[in-house]
């Protein structure tokens, strides 16, 4: 394997690098810089610093010929002039000509008729083995031909002047699709490197490969069939397709294709360990050990980990290669999908905990992506607020929320896949009165659909909400019947009423900027009673 590389190329003249270094290498010079601690586990835990999430409002994409006219622009797709990208990218090269670097060789997306070649440039050592985590590693042979198609540069360290470069402050993460480059720099997260091709993907795989990306995790059963899980952050999307007794494909960024495939964007899994327990989340929980990165977690003297623990972030995170969970597919791909579930944390605990959907119904949710803040998350927020997230992943989709929406519903409806809303938020009234739904439950219910269970039933197995129009079922193997009914759990039809109306008129008003680019069709599928 080539051991050193020129970034010449780049304008990065020195020769103070690290080129393909292991896990075990970086995750030593990690500890020997004390930039880390070794957890119990043998797993590598870092502090972030500043940032311990992304920062969507200091995300851009340069707007050129590439993007002038594709790129839906506005609050989520913030334009950067190419001018100042040149400018701004001449002074983080600058900066990065004075620091030891490392570079890493990698790849996205496991069908090879999509894979796109990349290469990682990091100030820190802990980033590069996150890189190492998260993309998929070529071999040996793939490496000595190398020529990486995209490229980020991760500057943490490096501050940006926004008045002079054109930033919002000190952070940003940029795309430029006519340089392939992504540049990031003010910011220790992570996340930025892998959403950052995510996003070059959104727009490479809809426009030029007429493919659909997925925020979604997805894995597959013995019999071949393959399961879908949207989500955003905190719904359950890894929690809930990491299962023993079904293979992972992957559990965040995937593409459908033109072959009747869903393959993996990744190499690696990315899952918030919050209250993570051994008991709950065995897979998870197993895969944090010597490879693994752990993010902003508290730890004793020990390296024992406290995951109840959210006094730095609630955004706590491991990353680890896939190889860590047992049970995986090899390679990351399965066939068209049989059934796919929408997950949402519903705070206001109105939503059933699962409900079928028409493919108008399915069309609406997909364009809307509900989730809910809760209390105490974010300054301010004293009572659940709702979440809308254009299909369920906004802050890193370039086009329209419709082309992808259209993209997916042409593919449902050829696969004739069944749609499950799933709501793994509360039950039994709100955020603060009612409880969060048990993990146990949603297993079960996801595992009827998967078994074929709730698919046998017939239209009277289903009881229509008066509300929200979707079909929820009247009964499920292993969860008891007075917890299919959200309204039955309240004890209280008045207040379960004025919430759930609530909820509803809120749903109308996000959709309101959808409407013009919605079919009449997909318009019905949204919820159709009114509040008083």
């Amino acid at each position: 394997m080539r051991k050193s590389i020129s970034l010449k190329s780049y304008g990065i003249t020195h020769d103070n690098l690290h080129y393909q270094l292991s896990p075990s290498e970086l995750h030593a010079i990690a500890l020997e810089k004390k930039m880390g601690k070794e957890a119990s586990s043998g797993a590598l835990a870092v502090n972030t610093g500043e940032f311990t999430g992304r920062s969507p409002k200091d995300r851009f994409i340069v707007k050129d010929k590439i993007t002038e006219k594709k790129v839906w622009w506005g609050d989520i797709n913030l334009p950067f002039e190419p001018s100042k990208f040149d400018a701004l990218y001449d002074k983080v090269i600058a900066y990065l000509n004075e620091r030891e670097l490392y570079v890493r060789d990698c790849y996205a997306c496991a069908d090879p008729n999509y894979r796109i070649d990349i290469r990682v440039i990091n100030e820190h050592p802990w980033a590069n083995q996150f890189a190492y985590n998260m993309f998929i590693r070529p071999t040996e042979e793939e490496l000595r031909n190398f020529d990486p198609e995209w490229t980020v540069i991760n500057a943490p360290g490096f501050r940006a002047d926004a008045e002079i470069d054109g930033t919002r402050q000190h952070n940003f993460a940029i795309l430029n699709f006519t340089r392939k480059i992504v540049l990031i720099g003010g910011t220790g997260y992570t996340g930025e490197i892998k959403k950052g091709i995510f996003s070059a993907l959104n727009f490479i795989l809809p426009v030029e490969k007429k493919t659909l990306p997925m925020h979604c995790s997805a894995n597959v059963g013995k019999d071949g069939d393959t399961a879908i899980f949207f989500g955003l952050s905190g719904t359950g999307k890894t929690t809930l397709s990491t299962d023993a007794s079904r293979k992972l494909i992957g559990d965040d960024e995937h593409g459908w294709n033109n072959e009747n495939a869903v393959f993996n964007f990744e190499g690696g899994c990315y899952a918030k360990v919050i209250n993570l327990s051994q008991e709950n989340e065995p897979e998870i929980f197993g895969a944090i050990k010597k490879g693994a990165i752990l993010e902003n977690v508290v730890m004793d003297e020990a390296g024992n980990v406290d995951f109840a623990d959210t006094s730095i972030t609630q955004n706590t995170r491991v990353s680890y290669p896939i190889c860590h969970i047992e049970n995986v597919q090899r390679p990351s791909m399965g066939k068209n999908p049989k059934n796919i579930f929408f997950l949402t944390a519903d705070a206001f605990g109105v939503l059933p905990p699962i409900s079928k959907l028409t493919p108008s119904q399915a069309a609406y949710h997909f364009i809307s992506g509900y989730t809910a803040k809760v209390a105490g998350t974010e300054a301010g927020v004293v009572e659940p607020v709702p979440s809308f997230s254009a299909c369920f992943g906004a802050p890193f989709m370039p086009l329209h929320p419709a082309k992808y929406a259209e993209m997916l519903s042409r593919k449902m409806k050829e696969a004739g896949v069944n749609v499950w809303l799933v709501n793994t938020g509360w039950t039994g009234g709100p955020y603060g009165v009612g409880t969060r739904m048990k993990l146990k439950y949603t297993r079960a219910m996801i595992n009827a659909v998967l078994n074929g269970d709730l698919g046998l039933y017939t239209y009277d197995d289903y009881h229509i909400h008066s509300v929200f129009g979707v079909a929820q079922p009247r009964e499920c193997p292993g969860v008891p019947t007075s917890v299919l009914s959200p309204r039955t759990t309240w004890n209280d039809d008045e207040a379960y009423y004025t919430t759930a109306f609530k909820l509803t008129n809120a749903f109308r008003e996000n959709f309101k900027k959808f409407e013009a680019y919605a079919s009449e069709e997909i318009r019905r599928g949204g919820p159709q009673r009114y509040a008083f």
